[in-house]
């Protein structure tokens, strides 16, 4: 007899394109805090947040209280052309909680790659600049512009070129592949940071061409990848002395997930721009440029807009998930949950090299960590099957978690901030006894 979740299957692969890939193979019913429930009734632990959506964790009361009581209200009017109060309340929110004492505003629209988008033409427009520098290893969306931005080829951006010209890659700070003559991460840093004016200034772009660079503060895709303070203090200072934007992407590192509101606090660099997306809303589409209002407002009338940009409801969402997320304090739970991923992860990456699963380094900043699976850790050749494989065993056993990275030999592991312990110490024990 075929099972619910394979009656599903079927009409997936019917209706929907291949190029969606290929999602976890159940179907949910239900979800609340951190917890899972498939068609089913089986039960996961969800070490994924919808790719850090549901910070707040799944179906929060006071959000679908906020949801339901705007939907009784009115749906939508199309702001730029009937505006509403919710906008301003939300802004006036991310313009306190965002680093920066300086007065900001803000614009709505739906996604990250939206707001990827626009943050780009508001750079653009602002210093009368063409170019735009992004990372290896980053991802910034998959519209045309968000795309060219993006560094992963397969499957991000193999065949849908050509891509949008004036785009540049720096190479993301990743200190467990630097150079062999690297000896030390402040080495590399030194490297990198020197690299910019001496060689790509140089050989490159010149940076009185360059509107922005825009970069994760933790490459989310990339494999959670986090970039040293020390290198993004340096960049904001070769930013600053070019008259280059510094625009930091926050999508997925936004509103507690790293145990600050935004990772960027933790290196004490204020951006002229800032991204957010993801769980502003609790999974609601919904996503912000925010930024200095002298930038902001360079922009023509009519220069900056959408139909759906700060849909009603999504703000209703937005506004009482900010305001649990301050009432539980979730940056500071972000920090507690990822002291007890790093005890678990970091006994892990000192497994032998002799084991047959070698994980080579797990890095993580807050509630967000990952481990690099390679096949020897001389060599730190990635093996990317063998994190598959685990992604698969996982998931028969009840925890659900996410692969990344260019290699394709991470696993990121990211629960909802509000999650049980007791689930949190379950899932990790599942983790440390397939791995061991």
């Amino acid at each position: 007899m075929i099972n619910k979740n394979a009656k599903l299957s079927k009409k997936l692969k019917r209706l929907v394109p291949l190029g969606i890939g290929e999602p976890l193979p159940l179907f949910v019913k239900s979800a609340k805090g951190a917890i899972i429930i498939d068609v089913e009734g089986r039960r996961f632990i969800d070490f994924t947040s919808g790719i850090s959506t549901v910070n707040l964790g799944h179906a929060n009361k006071k959000v679908v209280q906020a949801i339901r009581d705007q939907a009784g209200k009115f749906l939508h009017t199309a702001f730029m052309v009937a505006p509403y109060e919710l906008y301003f309340q939300v802004a006036q929110e991310l313009t306190k909680l965002t680093p920066g004492k300086f007065a900001k505003k803000v614009f709505f629209a739906n996604s990250g790659a939206e707001a990827v988008e626009n943050a780009v033409k508001i750079a653009r427009k602002f210093t009368n600049r063409p170019a735009i520098v992004s990372f290896t290893h980053g991802f910034h969306g998959r519209t045309l512009l968000a795309l060219s931005l993006t560094s992963k080829v397969k499957p991000y951006k193999f065949g849908f070129g050509p891509f949008a010209p004036e785009i540049y890659h720096l190479e993301y700070p990743y200190s467990y592949r630097r150079p062999a003559h690297c000896q030390t991460e402040d080495e590399y840093i030194d490297t990198l940071l020197r690299s910019v004016e001496e060689e790509f200034f140089k050989g490159v772009v010149d940076p009185e061409h360059i509107a922005a660079v825009i970069i994760e503060p933790v490459a989310g895709e990339g494999g959670f990848i986090v970039a040293p303070p020390r290198y993004l203090q340096g960049l904001a200072k070769i930013c600053k002395k070019y008259g280059i934007l510094l625009i930091v992407d926050e999508v997925q590192t936004g509103f507690g997930r790293t145990g600050k509101w935004f990772a960027c606090e933790w290196s004490g660099v204020t951006p002229d721009l800032l991204v957010c997306a993801k769980s502003i809303a609790s999974g609601m589409p919904l996503s912000a440029v925010v930024g200095r209002r002298e930038i902001m407002d360079s922009v023509q009338p009519g220069g900056l807009g959408g139909t759906f940009g700060g849909n009603p409801i999504c703000l209703a969402a937005a506004l009482a998930t900010i305001k649990e997320m301050k009432r539980l304090n979730l940056p500071k739970r972000a920090r507690e949950i990822g002291e007890e991923i790093e005890k678990v992860f970091k006994y892990l990456e000192r497994t032998p090299p002799s084991a047959s699963c070698v994980v080579g380094e797990a890095r993580g900043l807050g509630a967000m960590w990952a481990l690099e699976i390679v096949k020897n850790k001389r060599t730190r050749e990635p093996d990317a099957k063998l994190a598959k494989k685990l992604i698969r065993r996982l998931f028969d056993s009840g925890v659900m978690i996410l692969g990344a990275g260019i290699l394709g030999n991470d696993l990121r592991v990211m629960p909802p901030l509000t999650i049980q312990e007791s689930d949190l110490k379950k899932g990790l024990n599942i983790i440390n006894s397939l791995i061991r």
